[in-house]
């Protein structure tokens, strides 16, 4: 019985190289910005760019984010506006996991993208690394956007 469910975890690691080959051999067709970026590979430039489609949809990088669900919502009444709200829960939810994904490996392999995290870290004591992952994604948003928008390949600021 364990030997069944071991061959077949071995299968699935197979198919799954499989699976990234062939998207990183479409990718190579398609004029891809994103690449460029350190720590995102072609899986997830592909997913970003399939689950946002053409840029030119969104006018300014808060759409983008609001429609990927990287948007808090609102508390306020009167003159109370809270501080602690939650993210919200409509957006594409396949966006939402590829840019948190892309953004923790840029966590990985950027200083500029590493040092926010950390900063974001510690602002808080509850739920640390959801807040500071969505607060980074929230600021990949911003570099995704102005990439695409313009065409151009990314430059690191050092």
């Amino acid at each position: 019985m364990l030997s069944i469910s071991i061959t077949s975890i071995k299968t699935l690691e197979t198919q799954i190289k499989e699976f990234d080959k062939a998207i990183a051999a479409q990718m190579e067709l398609l004029s891809n910005v994103l690449i460029s970026i350190p720590g995102i590979g072609p899986v997830f430039s592909a997913g970003i760019i399939a689950e946002i489609g053409d840029i030119n949809r969104f006018e300014n990088h808060a759409q983008l984010a609001k429609y990927a669900g990287l948007a808090w919502t609102q508390y306020q009444s009167g003159n109370f506006e809270a501080e602690n709200t939650r993210l919200i829960k409509s957006g594409n939810r396949f966006l939402k996991y590829y840019l948190c994904k892309a953004a923790f490996s840029l966590v990985r392999c950027d200083k500029e993208y590493k040092d926010f995290y950390h900063l974001k870290y510690k602002e808080v004591n509850r739920y640390q690394h959801k807040r500071a992952l969505a607060l980074t994604a929230s600021k990949f948003v911003r570099l995704v956007f102005a990439l695409l928008k313009a065409n151009r390949l990314y430059r690191s600021a050092e």
